[in-house]
């Protein structure tokens, strides 16, 4: 797997949620960010929105823009800056529901859920409307969707990103990013047998072509650049990166790590703490504990086994690292990582269809 897929890998955590919504003026919606997300994105499909976030001024959107907010930083979208927008939680939304979700004739009634753990109800996918249907056609179209973070540190890639990724539409490029998310909000759409299946893959699709393009258009063209972006361009650091990746379990040296980049165990030291923010050693200890983290939430393995395979032949020592970087124990990570929102815990009742 390459270093860039197992950066989606590690934002991959717990149940991804998404929906294409159709937003009828006037409206406004605040995403608070409460559940801390690890990732979210908003893309708008059709029409036109603007974004505010707080210290910032607003920013009207169009169709095709592209918002990618790696830490889940709160924002809001509104059909005008004038417009004071909700905050999207639980006791507003119930309370609101029969005016804020109006699915469309022949589109899915989302499935909502909340939780003491989980205060703001989930729509894992689907399609809706906001605000008055009755008042024409939708002013705006997005899709928007997250994923879930872990008690881990994110990335350094995610880490170093700005809060806010803009990505405005570029009429005849990007010609992937576009098609990705034209499938997602068509699959988002319609209420086809598979879809379970399908959306999680089309969202890490989706994310793979936003960062593809931020790394792309932000290259400068002169060198590698800085930041972790910086080291994936510079050959000698990759190679080192992709090595770890790859072999987490191998007992890296500096020196062996150096010899992978073509350099001296001194020069390769500086080269990578310069372009990824820590010691190679410190990063190999990171990936570890990430890589163990992901396999102890997608997997039943025997925690002594995920331990070998990360590189620890002792399960006390590598349980006690665990706990610095997580701040609990393996088994009960485990525990907590497979506690999702639960399904159905909200779900409203069939509007009834003529026909």
């Amino acid at each position: 797997m390459d270093v860039l897929s197992d950066v989606i890998s590690t934002v991959r955590t717990g149940q991804p949620r998404s929906a294409r919504v159709a937003w009828h003026a006037p409206w406004g919606m605040r995403f608070t960010g409460r559940e801390s997300p690890a990732a979210a994105f908003q893309v708008v499909l059709q029409g036109s929105c603007w974004l505010l976030v707080d210290g910032r001024e607003p920013v009207q959107l169009g169709a095709g823009d592209v918002l990618f907010l790696p830490r889940g930083h709160e924002h809001a979208l509104t059909s005008d800056p004038s417009v004071a927008p909700l905050d999207l939680n639980c006791v507003d939304f119930l309370r609101d529901r029969s005016e804020l979700m109006l699915p469309d004739p022949g589109e899915p009634i989302p499935n909502l859920t909340c939780s003491n753990e989980f205060p703001q109800p989930f729509q894992r996918f689907g399609a809706t409307s906001v605000g008055d249907t009755a008042s024409g056609e939708p002013t705006c179209v997005t899709v928007g969707g997250f994923y879930h973070a872990g008690p881990t540190r994110p990335h350094p890639l995610l880490t170093e990103l700005p809060s806010v990724v803009h990505l405005p539409a570029r009429v005849g490029q990007r010609s992937e990013l576009p098609l990705a998310v034209g499938l997602l909000g068509r699959e988002l759409g319609s209420n086809r047998p598979g879809g379970d299946t399908l959306v999680p893959h089309l969202l890490d699709m989706l994310i793979v072509y936003i960062l593809r393009t931020y790394l792309e258009e932000t290259a400068t063209g002169e060198g590698p650049g800085c930041g972790f972006a910086g080291a994936l361009r510079d050959p000698a650091v990759h190679a080192a990166i992709q090595a770890v990746h790859l072999d987490p379990a191998h007992p890296w040296t500096v020196a062996e790590l150096g010899e992978r980049a073509g350099l001296s165990r001194a020069a390769f030291s500086r080269r990578f703490t310069a372009l990824v923010g820590q010691s190679p050693l410190a990063y190999v200890t990171w990936w570890r504990l990430a890589t163990a983290g992901r396999l102890l939430r997608e997997s039943d393995a025997p925690i002594n086994a995920i331990a070998r395979r990360v590189g620890y032949s002792s399960q006390f020592a590598f349980a006690n690292a665990f706990k610095r970087e997580f701040g609990r124990s393996p088994g009960r990570y485990r525990e907590a990582a497979r506690l999702d929102p639960p399904e159905g815990a909200f779900d409203p009742a069939p509007t009834e269809r003529s026909g």
